[in-house]
């Protein structure tokens, strides 16, 4: 098994979260996102991801043999999820699931994708956007998912964001709040992400994941 990251992705983070606490081993390989133009636009990455982003996950299918490559940082943890199904990421109950997803895409799709490299790459060398701007930019989208978020933790949380069990959700808000602490997002409205985000970090499975852990991250 190899996953191919880099070590402050967002989503790369959080299959590592998740391979951590599947306790399953694998070969990390780092693509990094800005050396050389990024060496996700270069052909040997490309041919594997078309997307040019990380992470991207092969492994040699149990059944088959034959290779398998996923890209999607949550796709990749429902394969990891539904092949050592013990410890769950998602709860038991069909209610349950969808509310945890709904949290976790909440993060995923909505928050993410507008703060991630490549658009504030595009909001700066295409539409010369200044840093100033750029930065209103990104805490703007923060703050709006965080508030739908937090009214959410706020209903459902527990010692994590469902109940006292970690889920897909906690993969997901991890290292979102990880990023706007390092862009200098306010996170006094959202005392419950916090708490949450605090009693995550305790556990040795995301301690394991940080970036400033891995071995490709650079001292800033």
């Amino acid at each position: 098994m190899k996953l191919y990251g880099y070590w402050r992705s967002s989503a790369a983070y959080r299959v590592r979260i998740a391979l951590n606490l599947k306790n399953i081993q694998v070969e990390h390989i780092s693509v990094h996102l800005v050396k050389n133009g990024g060496q996700q636009h270069q052909s040997e990455y490309t041919n594997m991801n078309r997307q040019e982003l990380v992470p991207t996950f092969v492994t040699q299918d149990e059944i088959s043999g034959e290779t398998l490559t996923l890209t999607q940082s949550l796709a990749i943890i429902d394969y990891l999820d539904e092949l050592h199904s013990q410890g769950s990421l998602l709860p038991a109950s069909i209610q349950d699931k969808a509310l945890v997803r709904s949290m976790a895409l909440l993060v995923a799709c909505d928050v993410h994708p507008l703060n991630n490299l490549s658009i504030l790459q595009y909001l700066s060398n295409d539409l010369n956007i200044d840093d100033e701007a750029k930065t209103k930019w990104y805490h703007h989208w923060v703050h709006k998912g965080f508030i739908a978020l937090e009214a959410m933790l706020e209903k459902h949380s527990g010692k994590y964001c469902f109940g006292d069990t970690v889920t897909l959700a906690d993969l997901c808000l991890v290292p979102q709040v990880y990023n706007a602490n390092r862009l200098k997002v306010p996170m006094e409205a959202y005392p419950n992400i916090v708490r949450v985000w605090n009693a995550c970090n305790k556990l040795e499975a995301f301690d394991k994941a940080l970036p400033e852990n891995q071995p490709d991250a650079v001292v800033q």
